[in-house]
């Protein structure tokens, strides 16, 4: 019997020295991360809409995280203060451009993979269904390729958003539209009735308002709409002599492409996210005089110098230093798409180094402390409860569609106009 007691109580406290131990090593078998020596290889997981209708804009959003993850390992990762060594592995999923598929795939990506951190899919909508899932798991999830205010309006405290918010998304048009012609009244709004393109022109339509313009016409339109035909008779009928709307690029690209055929007299058009795309110049006339909201672009004046009349940080690489990078790696210009894809990884580098640690609750804190310039424009976060993680330091650009001397379409930056490399082609050919 003493025998017997014996072995007990060697099995209990065998039991109790490997519970400690597994205590010591901090988990980083729970929580994705893979050590090797000092090493420590961090998990980002993510899904890309490898098809359905926001394959375009989600691969260019995957292309420039990858190329982030590919330099900062190469680089030779990120060393904090006692020495350890971070470097970066990606798991990744095809939505299928899916709000059912990301709510699936990203409980894998948290449970199964163990990711340390999480990126957004491409769209608010399915950055909505993810967002849930990062807060029920207590994953910081930086959001790109998603605008939507009301995602970040539910009480969340994982989340943080890289781009500028739907609400300040199409204000700027109007204040073009008012620069431009202040005799212009009129204006119809015509766009894609899903989460996204729906709060950006409702913010648009109250401003719009507030500055005196007459809605003529509200509506919008099935995101699977390939014939817009009903919608600009309604146009034509109503009188407006403005159009805002739009919403993605498949959608964006066909109402411009039909507005064009159809000779519809009016004087300015401002699409959501088709026309900053490089592949809305393959419409060609009917591209001429288009202009959107863009997140970035490479003309845009974000420097260090700017950073410094800022009174805050610059971080990371400058716009020159990004495209050639990108065109190098990939063959092809970047749209803002690629430079959200690219800012969410840098900002979630800019964390670690500023939490001088893997801890996802310090990298939390780090991203709540966060005021920074980088090639894609200022960050800053909203911290108070009601709004937590809205990006309240982004601003848009907008661009427009014009030909040079020769003919050739270009993408000119119009506003603002400190920004400028072209004056606003008006009224639209």
């Amino acid at each position: 019997m003493k025998r017997g007691k014996g072995t007990l109580w060697l099995g209990l406290a065998l039991l109790l020295v490997l519970a400690l131990a597994l205590a010591a090593c901090g988990g980083k078998a729970e929580t994705g991360q893979q050590t090797e020596g000092n090493e420590v290889v961090l998990t980002i997981g993510y899904t890309e809409s490898q098809t359905g209708k926001y394959n375009v804009s989600s691969s260019r959003q995957v292309k420039g995280l990858q190329l982030w993850v590919k330099q900062i390992n190469e680089a030779g990762g990120i060393e904090l203060s006692d020495g350890t060594v971070i470097k970066f592995k990606t798991v990744s999923y095809d939505d299928e451009s899916s709000k059912d598929r990301v709510q699936e795939l990203y409980t894998r990506l948290a449970t199964e993979d163990n990711a340390d951190f999480l990126i957004s899919p491409y769209s608010s909508g399915l950055t909505a269904a993810a967002a849930v899932i990062a807060e029920q798991y207590g994953k910081v999830m930086i959001t790109t390729g998603a605008a939507s205010d009301s995602i970040y309006k539910k009480g969340y405290t994982q989340v943080f958003q890289i781009y500028t918010p739907a609400s300040r998304y199409l204000t700027g048009a109007v204040d073009i539209l008012q620069k431009a012609d202040p005799e212009l009244k009129k204006i119809a709004f015509v766009y894609e009735d899903s989460k996204f393109a729906t709060s950006v022109v409702t913010a648009a339509k109250d401003y719009a308002e507030s500055k005196g313009y007459e809605v003529v016409l509200f509506e919008g339109y099935a995101p699977d709409t390939t014939d817009f035909g009903p919608f600009i008779n309604k146009i034509v009928g109503s009188g407006a002599e403005a159009i805002l709307g739009g919403g993605h690029f498949q959608d964006g690209s066909t109402f411009a492409r039909q507005l064009h055929e159809e000779g519809v007299p009016v004087k300015f058009v401002a699409l959501l996210v088709a026309p900053p795309e490089p592949d809305f110049a393959e419409l060609g006339d009917a591209a001429v005089g288009i202009v959107g909201p863009s997140q970035w672009e490479p003309q845009a004046q974000y420097t260090p110098e700017a950073a410094q009349k800022l009174g805050i940080e610059w971080f990371g690489p400058t716009s020159k230093e990004f495209v050639d990078a990108y065109v190098a790696e990939y063959g092809e210009e970047p749209s803002y798409h690629s430079a959200g894809g690219y800012a969410a990884g840098l900002i979630l580098e800019k964390a670690i180094r500023a939490a001088d640690s893997t801890d996802p609750a310090k990298v939390k804190e780090a991203l709540d402390a966060m005021d920074v310039l980088i090639f894609f424009g200022r960050i800053k976060f909203e911290t108070a409860p009601e709004a937590h993680g809205l990006q309240i330091g982004h601003e848009m650009v907008y661009v427009q569609w014009q030909k040079d001397d020769q003919g050739n379409l270009k993408k000119e930056v119009v506003w603002p106009e400190a920004g400028a490399t072209a004056e606003l082609l008006y009224p639209k050919p």
